[in-house]
């Protein structure tokens, strides 16, 4: 019986997908753990993994083409099957569900939006340390090995018992025993970084070509739901000047310190914490406005889940992502920054799965890399606020009753004046100052 692809759902809202970018051709022979295609959804653009051996008989869909969810969109013929027989049966070929996926996802050899982990094994399993292999999902395997867990002894609810992501994370939440790693090895000083060059010139008189672009399946989301959030929720911004001296000297000596141990700590990453740890103390700025229900109420959220936007590159269909950082309150700085380069590297490199861009509770826009110092954000919902953060810019400040140079960063709110009021907000913003221009109150 020939495997018949559909396309998958990958997120709760996706109706349809767009093949981007093929990685097979026909006539190409693959197995379990191989990158079929790029699949752009309405939240992001993903890789869609194979689960089975064969041929592939027929690509049904063209690269840029938008198929709906549960289309057939690759047949793979199976040993000693003829790509026409494939073809021609494909019509017979059931669906069963696929992880991060439906029951409408796939076949018995779908996809899924997973990528591939850096191992010298092949994608559909892996040695464990007593020479037994352990088949497991590239995802999965890059959860257990960024915790330190051992995939042995592990029992997969995939297909064909395949491990998969939530029985790597069932296993690390019921206490399994990390299993023990080699101190990583010191890394090398930076290289200095070199001054800024001027943008290159056009030629003289060059002008530029006019053209249409049709909108993406991300790009239209983000359309829709910035126009949504603009008409439906009643923005107002405030602003806050901080301090940034003590944290940036702080900052500079914890990175010098654990050079070492190949950790950087970035100031976003001393933001997201600050914001978190204020949520205890200003619980409403962690709420979301249920219009659903009459008469409408606020949902104050336990979770501390902390969005961070990250831009994709143009080559990737650019737009925005919001990443999620789960239970930021309840981690430390180092664990935030590994998570957020992990999810940023991912994002630009990969694409995010759903899981990992949803539950949001507060969302952080940072352009101060780019050397803005001063914007405003839309909310992104169901949050009730965003903060735009900027860059730590050198001026004139006041201390100890004379002028001298200091380092101040402008951090604005933008909030549901329905949940917060102004003077809410306000008081959530001079926490989260206090904590930041005193930032040794983050490492505890």
């Amino acid at each position: 019986m020939p495997v018949t692809v559909t396309m998958p759902r990958l997120s709760d809202t996706m109706e349809a997908g767009t093949v981007v970018k093929w990685h097979v051709k026909e006539g190409d022979e693959v197995s379990a753990g191989v990158v079929l295609a790029d699949i752009e959804t309405d939240k992001a653009t993903m890789e869609l993994e194979c689960f089975d051996d064969g041929t592939v008989a027929q690509l049904s869909v063209a690269e840029g083409e938008q198929v709906d969810v549960g289309a057939t969109i690759l047949v793979i013929a199976e040993e000693g099957e003829s790509a026409q027989d494939a073809v021609a049966n494909a019509g017979s070929a059931g669906a069963t569900k696929a992880e991060g996926g439906s029951d409408t996802a796939a076949s018995t050899g779908t996809a899924v939006a997973e990528p591939p982990a850096s191992t010298g094994t092949s994608s559909n399993g892996t040695h464990a340390d007593e020479g037994v292999r352990v088949f497991a999902s590239p995802l999965a395997r890059k959860i257990a090995a960024d915790a330190g867990v051992s995939l042995a002894g592990m029992t997969g609810s995939g297909p064909s018992g395949r491990i998969i992501r939530k029985d790597v994370e069932a296993a690390i939440a019921g206490g399994a025993v990390p299993t023990p790693t080699a101190a990583p090895a010191p890394t090398a000083a930076p290289a200095p970084v070199a001054a800024p060059q001027p943008a290159p010139l056009p030629p003289a008189g060059a002008s530029l070509e006019a053209r249409v672009v049709p909108l993406s399946n991300m790009r239209g989301v983000i359309a829709r739901r910035l126009v949504e959030s603009k008409q439906t929720i009643p923005h107002y911004q405030v602003t806050v000047e901080i301090d940034m001296d003590p944290l940036l000297e702080l900052r500079s000596q914890l990175n010098e310190q654990l050079t070492t141990q190949g950790v950087k700590l970035t100031v976003n990453d001393f933001l997201v914490r600050a914001c978190a740890l204020a949520m205890h103390e200003h619980p409403y700025v962690n709420s979301s406005w249920d219009g659903s229900s009459n008469p409408p109420k606020i949902n104050i959220n336990g979770a501390v889940n902390v969005g961070v936007a990250i831009a994709l590159p143009e080559e990737r269909g650019g737009g925005l992502v919001v990443a999620t950082l789960r239970d930021a309150d309840r981690n430390g700085l180092r664990a935030i920054s590994q998570e957020t380069k992990r999810l940023a590297k991912k994002a630009r490199d990969k694409g995010l799965t759903p899981d990992e861009m949803s539950d949001a509770t507060f969302t952080i826009s940072n352009l101060g890399m780019f050397g803005v110092d001063h914007f405003t954000a839309i909310i992104n919902p169901p949050n009730s606020a965003i903060l735009a953060v900027g860059a730590a810019i050198e001026k004139p400040v006041v201390k100890n009753g004379e002028i001298v140079v200091g380092r101040v960063m402008s951090a604005t709110m933008s909030s549901d004046h329905r949940i917060i009021d102004g003077a809410m907000a306000a008081q959530y913003l001079q926490t989260v100052k206090q904590l930041i221009e005193s930032p040794a109150s983050l490492l505890v």
